[in-house]
């Protein structure tokens, strides 16, 4: 959470009886620090979590108890009898709820990676509570009024550059979150807040419930086509698991889904594995997601309202490089049509070779993987099973440690430390003088209990206050095929890719250099967040880095300069699809967000209205529709999906820098980027990248990577 919250004890005046109650609470308050492990001050290496000794059940205590000591930090700051200054209050404002923070990172990560029934309903309990929470403090007019003393002396007040942006920033998050509202306004917007938090579960729940329940049963093996091993024995096992005795089963889960969408000739089978997952959170059951988001984007709208915004969109984008709606939709619309025109092309192209398998039907979206792999072996003989061994997910890893040790003078040390669950690696993360920097934590294979996509936490963040350095600890997470007994995990290319992105972001937490948590690490405007990690796929697939960590699994051999000639170029063939259904996720999200009423919609027909404006080929669907778009229903990205895009400008400006220099590890301008990521939020992000940069970013790079034509 962005909001910059502290908090201590009241000074209140109690009676005797009061007295004794008040002990007798306090009493037990300490008991229960002293019995809850996530209460308590860890002795483990640099302060990781004890992940052994904590249980599913210590958490709701926790927060409990936590949420309570934040309070009295809070009184404490309204109540000082002192004049506001910006160490008594905005200072110690950001330095308070630490317990809350430590328990919330901890509890978010572990939810969303390696859940139980126990977790659900601590999450479904403490959302709304959170929220409010929150929204308690940033509309606390007191604590309010003392902050916006301090910020109308700052020109006058002696505070360095980053003490001006923690001042400017702390009365922004209030003034947006409501603290001028009047009282019912404020009462309806802390009513919002709780609602859509606990909506926000909602969906998240559904979602999972909905993917883990699918189960395609396959007992004829012709079905399976060429597909590899290793996803015919994750298939298998998955049966075993799910009570059969014989054949394969597969799921929504990517490692599962893609294979048999890439490989099985069955079209009937490809049409309801392909549906199945296109309609989750769609099926009118009791996972059904269309009346939670529709009550959602109601909500969002009338928050913005209450804010004084025509749209939630608007309220977004005020705190994002974007500014404005209008900005974000020329930015899609720039790419829109070169991409829909590649994409009609590719589709024609794949309808063509379907046809000359004498199949004369309609191409379908379920047919689109299929074909794209025939094609990729037919025209650029290229054979995605040939790369994976090159792409195990242990060398993978390493060749992304080699790159930050390249570029940053990283170094990582695997540690013997208990995780969330035991596939987790962790390493202690150094620089060339040995110096601890961090500690990442990497959960790499798919499991029921773990959300799908990837992605990046922040255990802790780093600050370094009144001379105290505190180490960050960061955690990436993927969905990736777990090895089997006959084979380790091999990844494809785009998976690659994945790993080398989720560690540009884990790598902004680690090479944080600020002065302040909120502003330390990915606390970036959020079409800046994605741009350190979508930089970090430009290297992945240079010949110059692949020659340095490709090795095949089996023989240690280098992937040979002929077969990644043959899988970049391969590669580059579909690009029109991605980033349609990319972009028309893009609109959709802006189109939900940009609804200037609060009147009912109906999912189905809205979406279907939002693709129809664009031009949407029926072929392809939204990368992710309505009822299963996780990043704006169930997570932070709410009218924010296109910051890919803005970010993939940024990493394609910053990324052909470096390959006109001659050397894509360029040594001055890897120097020059450590600085601008270093810098986390103490300086607005188009700032940062101009002084990197020494200009404004140019979309010149992003279309020629692509390869479009207009």
């Amino acid at each position: 959470m962005k909001s910059i919250l502290l908090l201590c004890l009241p000074i209140i005046l109690f009676s005797c009886q009061d007295e004794v109650k008040t002990n007798q609470s306090n009493n037990k308050m300490n008991t229960n620090q002293t019995n809850n492990i996530l209460l308590q001050n860890w002795d483990t290496p640099f302060g990781t979590p004890p992940f052994d000794k904590i249980k599913s059940k210590d958490y709701l205590p926790a927060f409990e108890a936590a949420i309570k000591i934040h309070n009295q930090e809070i009184e404490k700051i309204v109540n000082n009898p002192a004049a506001p200054t910006f160490q008594n209050t905005v200072v110690a404002l950001e330095q308070s709820g630490q317990k809350l923070k430590r328990i919330q990172h901890l509890f978010d990560a572990v939810e969303s990676a390696n859940t139980d029934d126990v977790l659900k309903a601590t999450s479904n309990k403490i959302q709304p509570e959170l929220a409010a929470h929150y929204d308690q403090i940033t509309m606390n007019k007191k604590l309010f009024d003392r902050i916006n003393k301090v910020y109308q002396q700052r020109d006058q007040l002696d505070l360095d550059a980053e003490d001006q942006r923690l001042l400017k920033e702390t009365y922004k998050n209030f003034v947006r979150s409501g603290v001028n509202l009047p009282e019912k306004k404020q009462n309806r917007l802390k009513e919002i807040n709780k609602e859509l938090a606990s909506l926000q579960q909602t969906f998240n729940d559904n979602l999972l419930a909905e993917t883990n329940d699918f189960e395609l049963y396959v007992t004829d093996k012709k079905d399976l086509g060429n597909m590899p091993k290793q996803a015919v024995d994750a298939a298998a096992e998955e049966a075993r698991k799910r009570g059969h005795q014989t054949g394969w089963s597969f799921t929504l889960q990517h490692p599962s889904i893609y294979p048999f969408l890439d490989y099985s000739p069955n079209r009937a089978l490809r049409e309801k594995i392909f549906n199945g997952y296109a309609n989750r959170g769609n099926n009118n059951n009791t996972h059904d997601n269309k009346k939670v988001l529709e009550k959602m984007v109601q909500l969002r709208t009338e928050k913005a309202h209450l804010l004084g915004y025509d749209n939630f969109a608007q309220y977004v984008l005020a705190d994002n490089m974007a500014e404005k709606p209008e900005k974000v939709y020329k930015l899609l619309n720039q790419v829109w049509q070169p991409a829909l025109k590649t994409a009609k092309k590719d589709r024609d192209d794949l309808a063509n070779a379907m046809k000359q398998e004498g199949i004369n039907d309609d191409f379908r979206a379920s047919d689109w993987r299929y074909y794209v792999r025939k094609i990729r072996e037919q025209k650029y003989n290229f054979d995605e099973t040939v790369t994976k061994p090159y792409f195990e997910v242990n060398a993978v890893r390493d060749g992304a440690f080699l790159l930050a040790h390249k570029l940053f003078g990283l170094n990582f040390n695997k540690m013997n430390l208990p995780g969330w669950h035991k596939d987790q690696q962790v390493f202690d993360v150094t620089d060339t003088t040995g110096k601890h920097i961090g500690v990442i934590y990497m959960d790499f294979f798919a499991r029921p209990s773990k959300r799908g996509g990837a992605w990046m936490n922040e255990l802790r963040m780093q600050s370094n206050v009144n001379g105290k350095f505190v180490t960050p600890i960061v955690t990436t997470n993927f969905n990736f095929p777990a090895p089997t007994k006959s084979m380790p995990s091999l990844l494809s290319f785009t998976q690659a890719q994945t790993v080398f992105h989720e560690f540009g972001h884990a790598l902004h937490g680690l090479l944080s250099n600020v002065k302040y948590a909120s502003l330390s690490g990915t606390n970036v405007p959020r079409d800046f967040v994605e741009f350190p990690s979508q930089v970090m796929e430009n290297w992945m697939s240079h010949p110059d880095m692949l020659k340095l960590y490709a090795k095949h699994y089996q023989t240690g051999k280098i992937i040979p300069q002929d077969l990644i000639d043959k899988m970049n170029a391969a590669n580059g063939f579909n690009e029109g699809f991605r980033s349609v259904e990319y972009l028309a996720a893009s609109f959709l999200d802006m189109d939900w967000h940009t609804l200037n009423d609060t009147l009912p919609r109906k999912t189905l027909d809205f979406e279907k209205q939002s693709m129809q404006k664009i031009g949407l080929i029926k072929e392809i669907i939204p990368r992710y529709r309505s009822t299963y778009y996780a990043h704006i229903f169930g997570g932070g990205y709410a009218a924010g999906y296109y910051s890919y895009l803005w970010s993939e400008v940024l990493d394609a400006d910053t990324f052909e820098a470096f390959v006109k220099s001659g050397d894509i590890f360029n040594p001055g301008l890897a120097r020059r980027y450590k600085k601008m990521v270093s810098s986390g939020g103490t300086k607005p992000a188009m700032q940062l990248y101009k002084e990197f940069m020494g200009r404004e970013p140019k979309i010149d790079a992003l279309l020629k990577k692509k390869g479009f034509q207009f």
